[in-house]
């Protein structure tokens, strides 16, 4: 996919001139006339290995398991899985044995790409009125807390497949650092407090939940020492036996017997018949810069293609500020309004990948942008809203082979469905809610949905996550971030950012600002637009909403191969780290 180019950073107004739409609609004029975009360039190197490998992740012990396996010959994949069960230990509020996620994988000696689908089913017993009362109406929080909220998990089965498809190292020695911590516990932080705190009263209803997670029915002190025995020998079983330590035998019969005594649907044959899937990539090309990203169920790489090939008709560099963040906004819009119509599991549902991924369908939506007004997104053909977060994970990493990894987990809200069946120590996540539960009705995050991604036995839910590589040739990208639905958009902005030139540490520090087509609000960071910009989109007919804090974890990698250089950042408003070696 080829598209016309675009700049892609968002620099402030210099001050030399301000603000002047009838010279903005002229150099869009212009730009439309002009030929073609700069072809792609050289591609440097390509044959090179990395000088360093990295890793960025959100947990300094997630980031030196990942290493130590490196270290002991271990590849990118089976840092992954080292670094994929470190997380689910340390990190209970965004991600865990109890979830799933996506992993875009490159493996360098033949370029084979792939993206390892380990996305949470529904149970076979699941239904699309089973959160509707008796008059249709969706119950407040039936999808988010308890057993009843929790599909299927897939991040034990992708753990598992990593290792024994891809990797080098048995699970035996992949495993052991999060076995060890798991059992020898560590001091809870901040962030954790703060989120046990949010979700305190769903998880005292869960005593499993409770005894792990809260102090004596509480909220912790900080300093509180987290243990995990229960876990530690779930991840045994799976280092002793593979994906049946976990979906067979007595871990399978625990999850199943404390899920339905709690009002859950799951079955021993949806633990049995759980598989992981790989899916083709999502591809894309813009001013020479190939995507390769997200694939459905994962809404994430169609959306953030679908933005880019919108945006590749603007001059979005020679702009002035307010009506280059005008321009992105109404592509975020657009995308997030064909995410909530077409998306969906493409096992149960026909996405039309084609369409929403060619550049003469952007050009279409283009040519409805008007530059100097804001589009309402009830004048948008699709669905109108019922008028009655963000806790996942991201980790990158790179090995000295030049093998790849991005990848998002997740169990959805913070601490999941905030539900453990007795004995297991597995947080089940809620990502049930990711699916329509009634079409109009947003989700925890606010995404509407249509009949695509309704509820149905063992389909997976539409997701917004976006684990991406970016590669121009001489430098390439390893991306991604939690967020919830405004993951998409933060991926945009350092996609942008990337082609501009930026850094690892720019991408990640980026203010950050979102929209999703419904509610038609533009939600930003504090300092996401200056004083000047605010007023001259409100002027445009944006609603803006300043958020109450920063959003998202982003970890990123770059190798930039014309300098033989390696770095990575992770984002500053978590508490993560990233290590070069």
């Amino acid at each position: 996919m080829k598209t016309r180019a675009v700049s892609p950073s968002r620099p402030r107004d210099d001050g030399q001139g301000g603000w002047r739409a009838g010279a903005t609609l002229i150099a869009i004029l212009l730009w439309l006339l002009s030929p073609g975009a700069q072809g792609a360039p050289a591609r440097a190197g390509e044959d090179a290995l990395p000088p360093a490998a990295a890793i960025a992740s959100a947990h300094p012990l997630a980031t030196r398991a990942g290493h130590d396996i490196l270290q002991a010959g271990g590849n990118a994949f089976d840092a992954a899985v080292a670094v994929g069960a470190m997380l689910a230990v340390v990190e209970p509020t965004g991600s865990g044995l109890g979830g799933g996620g996506f992993w875009l994988l490159h493996r360098a000696s033949d370029g084979h790409e792939i993206m390892l689908d380990g996305r949470e089913r529904a149970p076979l017993a699941a239904h699309a009125e089973m959160y509707l009362d008796a008059d249709g109406a969706a119950i407040p929080a039936a999808s988010i807390d308890g057993a009843l909220a929790a599909a299927i998990p897939g991040t034990p089965a992708a753990l598992a497949y990593l290792a024994e498809r891809y990797g080098r190292l048995p699970l035996t020695r992949s495993l052991a650092p999060a076995i060890r911590t798991a059992r020898e516990g560590l001091p809870v932080d901040a962030h954790y407090l703060r989120l046990a705190r949010f979700r305190l009263e769903a998880l005292r209803r869960s005593p499993a939940a409770a005894a792990v997670f809260l102090d004596r029915g509480d909220v912790p002190a900080e300093g509180f020492v987290l243990r995990q025995p229960d876990l530690a020998r779930v991840l045994e079983a799976i280092a002793g036996q593979g994906r049946a330590g976990f979906y067979e035998g007595p871990v399978a019969r625990d999850l199943v017997e404390g899920v339905r005594a709690a009002g859950g649907l799951w079955s021993p044959e949806d633990l049995a018949g759980y598989r992981v899937v790989e899916r083709e990539p999502v591809r894309g090309e813009y001013r020479g810069t190939r995507i390769t990203t997200a694939a459905p169920p994962s809404s994430g790489g169609i959306a953030l293609v679908t933005m880019l090939n919108i945006l590749a008709g603007y001059p979005l560099d020679g702009l002035a500020a307010p009506v280059r963040d005008h321009l992105v906004i109404e592509a975020m819009r657009r995308a997030y309004r064909d995410r909530a119509v077409y998306l969906g599991d493409p096992d149960f549902v026909e996405v039309p990948a084609g369409m929403l991924l060619s550049p003469d369908y952007a050009a279409g939506l283009r040519n409805a942008i008007r530059p100097d007004r804001a589009t309402p997104s009830a004048l948008l053909p699709g669905i109108e809203a019922d008028p009655a977060g963000a806790d996942t994970t991201h980790f990158s990493i790179l090995d000295r082979a030049g093998n790849r990894v991005a990848a998002t987990l997740s169990i959805n809200l913070p601490f999941g469905a905030a539900f453990v069946p007795p004995g297991t120590g597995v947080l089940l996540n809620d990502e049930m809610d990711d699916f329509s539960v009634k079409p109009g009705v947003g989700n925890a995050y606010g995404l509407i949905g249509a009949q695509p991604n309704a509820i149905a036995a063992g389909k997976r839910p539409l997701s917004s996550m976006t684990p991406t590589f970016l590669d121009d040739g001489r430098r390439v990208a390893i991306l991604g971030t939690p967020g919830g639905s405004r993951i998409i958009t933060m991926v945009l902005l350092a996609a942008l950012d990337f082609q501009r030139g930026g850094s690892p540490e720019e991408w990640v520090g980026l203010k950050r600002y979102h929209h999703q087509y419904l509610p038609d609000v533009v939600g930003y960071e504090p300092g996401a637009f200056d004083a000047d910009e605010a007023a001259a989109l409100t002027v445009l007919g944006h609603r803006l909403e300043e958020r109450a804090r920063p959003y998202g974890n982003m970890q990123a990698i770059l190798w930039d191969r014309a300098r033989d250089r390696v770095s990575a950042a992770s984002d500053p408003r978590g508490g993560g780290s990233a290590e070069t070696r």
